[in-house]
C-alpha cells in the first residue's frame, strides 16, 4: 500500500461527473512498419499486457479511508483485468481528422471508473482521410487519471506501452507480480490515527526548510532582481472562467520544431516555451476579438513545472508546482508579444526559484483530506466559479518528447497529441508535446465555452504563421545579447493600442496537406499540415 499525496487526492475530490479529472493523448501509428505490415487488435492487448510491469499505474487501484479521515491509498488491484482496460472501435466513413477529433473529445468526457485501475485506452481504426497519415493508421486514445500522473510521469506511462525499434524489446519483470487484499476499515482508521499524530511535526519541518526561501524572496523584491507574478485581481474575466459542462472538445495543430527554434532565435534569451506561449497568446487574441470580447489586459495562464528530482523518477502521483506567465493577447505585434512572453516567463521562473517551488508543492500535502473535500463540493456545487476572481485564464502545460521514432507493436508512432482536464473557472487547457522534429499545440475545452474548436485552431495557426512572417524579416540574435537579455529589472516592451473588430470570423474548412518547401510530400502527421522550416531556417 502507498497513499496519495494531499495534491494526488485533491484530483480524486474534484472529481465530478461534469468534470472528470484525468489527463489523456491521441497517438497515431502507422502499422505498416510491422514486421508482419498488419497489427491485429489482440496483438496490441498482448503488447500492452507485457509491458504492464513498466509503470505501476497500470494495476493499482484506489482505497478510500472512511469518513475521508486521511487521503486514499494505492494498491495492487485484485481484479485486475486488461480486456476492460484496453477498447477496440473504429470511426464511421470517411474517417477524417474531424471526426476522430469528435471521437477523442467524446472519449474524454466519460469519467473513469474508480474503482478500477484509473486508466482507459482505446484503440481507434479508420484514420484513412486524415491528411497526412499513411492509409491503414490506427488511433491510441489514452485517459489516465490525474491522480496518478502529472506531465513528466505521464510520459513514462507512455514510454512503457511504446519501444525504440519495430521488434518488442519489453524487459522481463523483475519478479513475479502480487495482487493485495483490500484493507479493512479498521486497518484504514488506525493508519490514519498514526498520520494524524504524525502530520505536526512533518508540517515543522516543511516551515523550517521554507524560511532561507522566503528570506530569498523578499530580498530580490526588494533589490528589484524580479516582481510578483501576475494574477489576482489582474487577471481578466473571460468565457473560460465559468462553471464547466459535462462535454468536451479538442482539437490540434502540428508545427515544425525546427521553425520554433529559428524563431525564438530571433529575440536574445528566449525559449521554445516563450514561443509557443506567443503562438498561444496569438491564437486567444484573434478567437477572442472575432467575438468582440478581447480584453484590454493580458490573459494570464497556469504553467505546470516539474519538481520531480531523479530518484523520484517512476513514482506515481504529482511532483509539480505552478507559475503564472502573461500571454500578451494585449499585443497585436507578433515579435512584441513574444518578447513580452519572455520577459513574463524570465520574472515567474525567478520569483518560484527564489521561494522554492518544491517548498510550494511540500506544503499541499498537508491539507486536511476532509477539508480539501468539502472545499471542493462547495466550489463545484455552489458554482464559485462565476462570482470570484479567476486565478488564471487557462493552461499552458509543456512536456517535451522523444526526438527518436516510438514504435508500439511494430508500428511507428506518425505524432502524438495531449489532451487535459478543465475545472470550474479555467475551462481551457493546451498540452503542447514534441515528438520527431514536430511539436503540436492542442486543447481541450467545454463545448460551450469553445463551440468552434476547429476555428480556434484556425486561429492558432494563423497567429504561429505571423509569428513566422515577423521573425524572418528580423536578423539572429547574437549570442552575446543572450547573456543580456533578462537581466534583472528588464522592462517588457509597452503594448500596442488596437482597434478591435466588430465582425464575426466564420469557422474555416481544415486546410489540405501541402509540399515542404524542399518539394518532398508532406511529413505525415495527425492533424492539418506540419509547417515545413523555410529554407534558411537555422534551428538551435
Amino acid at each position: 500500500m502507498e497513499q496519495l499525496t494531499g495534491l494526488d487526492a485533491s484530483f480524486l475530490y474534484f472529481e465530478r461527473p461534469r468534470m472528470p479529472m484525468h489527463v489523456g493523448g491521441l497517438y497515431i501509428y502507422d502499422q505498416s512498419t510491422a514486421p508482419d505490415g498488419s497489427v491485429r487488435f489482440k496483438d496490441i492487448l498482448n503488447f500492452i499486457e507485457d509491458r504492464v510491469h513498466m509503470a505501476r499505474s497500470f494495476r493499482q487501484r484506489v482505497v478510500s479511508v472512511p469518513l475521508n479521515l486521511d487521503h486514499p491509498y494505492w494498491i495492487e488491484d485484485p481484479e485486475f483485468n486488461i480486456e476492460y482496460h484496453v477498447r477496440h472501435m473504429a470511426l464511421p466513413q470517411p474517417g477524417d481528422w474531424r471526426q476522430l477529433c469528435i471521437l477523442a473529445s467524446r472519449l474524454f468526457s466519460r469519467p473513469l471508473d474508480l474503482s478500477k485501475p484509473l486508466w482507459e485506452f482505446n484503440v481507434v481504426e479508420g484514420l484513412d482521410n486524415v491528411p497526412g497519415v499513411p492509409k491503414g493508421s490506427y488511433a491510441l486514445i489514452t485517459k489516465v487519471h490525474h491522480a496518478a500522473v502529472d506531465g513528466v510521469s505521464g510520459m513514462e506511462m507512455t514510454a512503457a506501452i511504446n519501444s525504440l525499434s519495430p521488434e518488442d524489446d519489453a524487459p522481463v519483470p523483475e519478479k513475479p507480480w502480487v495482487p493485495e487484499s483490500l484493507p479493512s476499515s479498521a486497518s484504514l482508521l488506525a493508519r490514519a490515527y498514526g498520520n494524524n499524530l504524525r502530520q505536526p511535526f512533518r508540517f515543522a519541518d516543511v516551515v523550517v526548510r521554507s524560511v532561507p526561501a522566503l528570506a530569498k524572496t523578499a530580498a530580490g523584491l526588494g533589490r528589484g532582481d524580479f516582481q510578483r507574478p501576475a494574477g489576482g485581481a489582474r487577471v481578466p474575466r473571460t468565457r473560460f472562467n465559468n462553471t464547466v459542462s459535462a462535454h468536451r472538445v479538442f482539437e490540434g495543430r502540428v508545427f515544425d520544431l525546427n521553425v520554433v527554434r529559428d524563431i525564438k532565435n530571433r529575440v536574445p534569451g528566449a525559449t521554445i516555451n516563450d514561443a509557443i506561449l506567443a503562438v498561444v497568446g496569438g491564437g486567444l487574441r484573434k478567437y477572442l476579438d472575432a467575438k468582440n470580447e478581447l480584453p484590454g489586459e493580458s490573459l494570464i495562464s497556469m504553467a505546470p513545472i516539474s519538481v520531480r528530482s531523479q530518484g523520484e523518477s517512476g513514482s506515481m502521483g504529482n511532483q509539480v508546482a505552478a507559475m503564472s506567465v502573461e500571454l500578451g493577447t494585449h499585443i497585436a505585434d507578433p515579435l512584441g508579444r513574444l518578447h513580452f512572453a519572455h520577459e513574463s516567463a524570465r520574472n515567474s521562473k525567478e520569483f518560484t526559484n527564489a521561494i522554492g517551488a518544491r517548498q510550494l508543492a511540500d506544503y499541499s500535502k498537508f491539507i486536511p483530506s476532509a477539508l480539501t473535500g468539502l472545499a471542493a463540493r462547495l466550489y463545484t456545487g455552489l458554482g464559485l466559479a462565476n462570482s470570484i476572481n479567476p486565478m488564471f485564464n487557462c493552461v499552458v502545460t509543456n512536456v517535451p518528447g522523444p526526438q527518436v521514432p516510438l514504435y508500439s507493436t511494430g508500428a511507428r508512432m506518425v505524432n502524438q497529441f495531449g489532451l487535459g482536464p478543465i475545472v470550474d473557472g479555467m475551462g481551457l487547457i493546451h498540452p503542447i508535446l514534441s515528438y520527431c522534429g514536430q511539436i503540436t499545440v492542442s486543447f481541450t475545452s467545454d463545448r460551450e465555452m469553445i463551440p468552434d474548436p476547429e476555428f480556434y485552431g484556425d486561429c492558432i495557426e494563423e497567429s504561429f504563421e505571423e509569428l513566422r512572417a515577423a521573425a524572418l524579416k528580423r536578423p539572429l540574435a547574437k549570442a552575446a545579447a543572450k547573456g543580456k537579455a533578462g537581466g534583472a529589472g528588464a522592462k517588457k516592451p509597452a503594448a500596442k493600442k488596437t482597434t478591435r473588430r466588430r465582425t464575426t470570423r466564420r469557422t474555416k474548412p481544415m486546410a489540405k496537406p501541402s509540399s515542404s518547401a524542399n518539394g518532398a510530400s508532406p511529413d505525415t502527421s495527425g492533424s492539418p499540415p506540419v509547417q515545413a522550416a523555410p529554407p534558411d531556417s537555422t534551428g538551435e
